[in-house]
């Protein structure tokens, strides 16, 4: 998806997890989605670089949907969809 794509989902969940360093947003992330229903969009906002590796895996592994990462001012909006 393109930046703009991302940027114009609704986002079911947001997790802001900058202020935590790997793995913490992960953590952070695997918490939160047990709050959304199958099929709904969640974004986490993380300063880790690490992140951007971590998180598509997870999708991967789990079966949820990595949609994309836009980078914004310092950090980055990592987007996913719940299997």
């Amino acid at each position: 998806m393109t930046n703009e794509e991302l940027s114009a989902l609704g986002v079911a969940k947001s997790v802001d997890a900058r202020g935590t360093a790997c793995p913490g947003p992960l953590l952070e992330a695997k918490k939160a989605i047990g709050t959304i229903a199958s099929g709904e969009v969640m974004e986490i906002l993380s300063a880790d670089e690490g992140t951007r590796v971590d998180i598509p895996k997870w999708c991967t592994k789990q079966g949820h949907e990595y949609l994309g990462t836009v980078e914004e001012n310092g950090y980055y909006k990592i987007f996913m969809k719940k299997k």
